[in-house]
């Protein structure tokens, strides 16, 4: 059973950074497709970077890209996303989520009703970025 955690919200002011980790138990980022996404107040939830199992290559979508970095650390089973340069519509509530079967870039491209329900996601960490 998956069970995953994020951590590293908070208040920062435009052009601030903030690093989210991802973590949990009864997986191994070698081991499952898992990204992170977002949901900001009344918009639906979307994708916002993942790493590829097949050959390591880090996917982002357009509104992060340049600006968010996602990396993992498999000794310590967490996966990370560095957010820098924040503007005030990055603010969000920012989940991590795993499924075996949603493969990077995929899974962060369309966010299916199907992912929503079936993967396996964390509680949300929440960013707000604000002056």
């Amino acid at each position: 059973h998956v069970q995953l955690v994020e951590s590293g919200g908070g208040l920062v002011q435009p052009g601030g950074s903030l690093r989210l980790s991802c973590t949990g138990s009864g997986f191994t980022l070698d081991g499952i497709n898992i990204g992170w996404f977002r949901q900001a107040p009344g918009k639906r939830r979307e994708g916002v970077a993942c790493i590829s199992r097949t050959d390591g290559t880090a996917y982002y979508e357009d509104p992060v890209k340049g600006r968010f970095t996602i990396s993992q650390d498999n000794a310590t089973n967490t996966l990370y996303l560095q957010l820098n340069d924040l503007k005030t519509e990055d603010t969000a509530v920012y989940y991590c989520a795993a499924a075996t079967w949603a493969p990077c870039p995929s899974n962060i491209v369309v966010v299916t009703s199907t992912l929503l329900n079936a993967a396996s996601w964390g509680p949300g960490t929440q960013v707000t970025v604000s002056a």
